[in-house]
């Protein structure tokens, strides 16, 4: 069993209506080189930086115009596609993930470890997911799941993603630039991949505000496809095979002693 993905780096915009249209043309185009899930970076419904009141101005609900779009393009083509949702939530929002299909939306998750690092506080405008069950999907016979950007930085999340039943871990970003940010994204992806023997599927903004370098990692943390710095789309074929021959030879999930924990 196997599947095409593609990553799609992307600029969003405080734009809501050129945003959807940026997604619908780069998902014609995934879908054109045989993709059946497209990936998206955090925030593609609506991005300002710095972030301002603006966002719960833009927020949307999971059932608003946003989702019933990415639902309309994936129908038209046939696909699944992950993208970030700025969410609302009150007084702040939530920065979402949804996964969507021509029968609507299939799983959501929100990012759980804020970005209150590096000079930077994600917590003044946005109020932390809850810890429960992750949501997974299936597409073509693959079980997929979803992290946010920061998330990556705490293996456990990833953990329990596999526990799940993970094959593919899918990582939307906004990964800022800094001082070997570039290098922390890249190691850590590819770490994700190896100690969790999955695929790791992440979209990236591209540069100045983001690193770029969206990639397909495979479960031996070999990117198999991936862009630069500038906006664009990167493809490859994620395989069941694939994980159950690395998950034989090199069988941590099986061997490991610790479970996680929540607090």
């Amino acid at each position: 069993m196997s599947s095409i993905v593609a990553v799609c780096q992307f600029r969003p915009t405080a734009s809501r209506a050129d945003n959807r249209a940026r997604i619908a043309e780069f998902t014609a185009d995934a879908a054109a080189r045989g993709a059946r899930l497209v990936v998206f970076p955090e925030y593609a419904s609506y991005f300002v930086d710095p972030m301002d009141a603006t966002l719960r101005e833009n927020a949307e609900t999971v059932e608003g115009d946003f989702v019933r779009a990415l639902q309309a393009m994936a129908a038209a083509h046939d696909v699944t596609i992950i993208a970030g949702l700025v969410e609302e939530a009150g007084d702040r929002v939530r920065n979402a993930l949804v996964a969507v299909d021509a029968d609507g939306l299939r799983a959501v998750y929100r990012k759980q470890h804020l970005y209150d690092a590096f000079g930077q506080t994600e917590s003044d405008w946005i109020e932390p997911g809850a810890i429960g069950a992750p949501q997974t999907l299936e597409i073509d016979g693959l079980r997929v799941a979803m992290m946010t950007c920061y998330d990556l930085r705490f293996p456990e999340v990833a953990r329990t993603l596999v526990d799940a039943g993970a094959d593919v871990i899918v990582v939307p970003a906004e990964w800022v630039r800094g001082p070997l940010k570039e290098h922390h994204w890249t190691t850590l992806l590819a770490a994700r991949a190896i100690e969790n023997t999955v695929y790791v599927v992440a979209a990236d903004h591209p540069t100045p505000v983001g690193v770029g370098h969206s990639q397909i990692v495979d479960p031996q943390g070999v990117v198999r496809a991936g862009v630069g710095t500038g906006e664009g789309i990167a493809v490859a074929e994620v395989s069941a095979d694939a994980v159950a021959e690395v998950r034989a030879v090199n069988p941590v999930l099986r061997s490991r002693r610790y479970r996680v924990i929540p607090r």
